[in-house]
């Protein structure tokens, strides 16, 4: 009886417990960033800082987030790193310590930028991981990664109110822990892709199934999957950056109740993000990227209008409905250029990172100028953009 050699094992099937260590380390390290709107009340207040400032203080984590990756997936694509991930965490702490200490505005700016380097070396690598430990399940593998960047986007809010409102900024740094701890579980993980880069080397090279789009209709389909992503998040940033002043302007609740509130809407983000990736899967990913961004526009129109008991009740399917979008974008995207894993990870985190910075400093300054209220007004319109899904090719029949 001939035994199996057992990396072979591991590049054949989905391999769980990587991508529960890169899911949980999603959590860590998402985590870590949700600290950074969920002290917005706290440092506006005692730096007396404008909406104008916040947003820019989002710009230059979301830019310093954005920028790098995709070169850093094209730099991956071709001369795997698989210790990278501890490195870029190790930036994150860095950013975390020094954004407890920080007294000035410059200061903050700059604090957010090293955690925003961190992440913009984590995510496009992290996804290439998880790619290589799916088995072929590949929309699965995107969504049990993603389940833990959006649960540990709902956690920060809630430890904020918990940890860091009634002890004050400093209180940031006991967080540094979380770093440390991911620094360790992503050098496990790093190990075991240092394995999987090597056996792979070894093994014959093998023809793959490529789809047969021209250039033109490739360029046209991911323009349409990033204006996909810009509809997505720059609904995202209004809700995530703005929500908490929202509920306080309006409905006069206390910082918080409105992390509470941010909490349930982001944590029902985390519960939807598993949706999108098995049910693409199996029904096509084309139809889910349909129903999550087009499906969350009813529920945003009327979040505008409706009273803090129904604000709390329509905030969970918004956040479930468009979870399940990415998940489906990402995977979409992959199967549409094949080959470039890392690159189509790079490009689509970092958009989606950079949309996410650029909403929040132009919702900023337009709430300066305006209101807060006008401001979701607004963006309730944005979800309506994913009519453009109409024109994205059945790619699942085209390969």
């Amino acid at each position: 009886m001939t035994k199996q050699n057992p990396t072979k094992a591991l590049i054949e099937k989905t391999v769980f417990p990587i991508l529960f260590a890169l899911s949980f380390s999603h959590l860590l390290n998402d985590t870590i960033q949700s600290l950074i709107p969920a002290i917005y009340p706290i440092i506006k207040t005692n730096y007396r800082l404008s909406f104008s400032q916040i947003g820019l203080i989002t710009l230059t984590f979301q830019l310093a987030a954005s920028l790098l990756q995709p070169f850093v997936g094209l730099y991956t694509d071709k001369k795997p790193q698989p210790y990278s991930l501890a490195v870029g965490m190790g930036f994150t702490l860095t950013g975390l310590i020094t954004l407890s200490q920080s007294s000035h505005f410059y200061t903050m700016l700059i604090s957010v930028a090293l955690i925003g380097i961190g992440s913009s070396i984590f995510h496009p690598e992290a996804s290439r991981m998880a790619h290589a430990a799916s088995g072929g399940k590949r929309g699965l593998a995107q969504s049990v990664f993603q389940l833990g960047g959006n649960a540990g986007s709902s956690l920060g809010p809630l430890l904020a109110a918990w940890i860091i409102v009634p002890y004050g900024q400093f209180s940031v740094i006991w967080f540094s822990i979380i770093a440390l701890l991911a620094i360790m579980i992503l050098t496990y993980v790093g190990n075991w892709y240092k394995g999987f880069v090597l056996a792979r080397s070894k093994k014959p090279s093998i023809a793959t199934v490529v789809n047969q789009f021209s250039r033109n209709k490739v360029v046209f389909s991911v323009v349409i999957l990033l204006l996909l992503i810009f509809s997505k998040y720059f609904y995202m940033a209004s809700l995530t950056n703005y929500f908490t002043f929202y509920l306080i302007n309006k409905f006069h609740v206390s910082v918080q109740t409105s992390q509470i509130y941010l909490f349930i809407f982001l944590f029902s983000v985390a519960a939807g993000t598993l949706l999108g990736g098995p049910i693409g899967d199996k029904i096509g990913r084309k139809y889910v990227i349909w129903a999550s961004i087009l499906g969350t526009a009813p529920f945003a129109l009327l979040l505008p209008h409706a009273n803090l008991f129904w604000v709390g009740v329509l905030i969970v399917p918004i956040g479930m409905i468009l979870a399940s979008a990415f998940s489906a974008i990402l995977v979409y995207a992959q199967e549409l250029i094949p080959g470039k894993v890392g690159l189509v990870a790079g490009l689509f985190f970092g958009f989606a990172f950079g949309m996410g910075g650029i909403g929040s400093a132009l919702l900023g300054k337009l709430a300066d100028s305006t209101s807060i209220e006008y401001v979701f007004n607004v963006c309730a319109f944005l979800p309506l953009i994913g009519l453009l899904t109409g024109f994205l090719p059945n790619i699942e029949t085209k390969k």
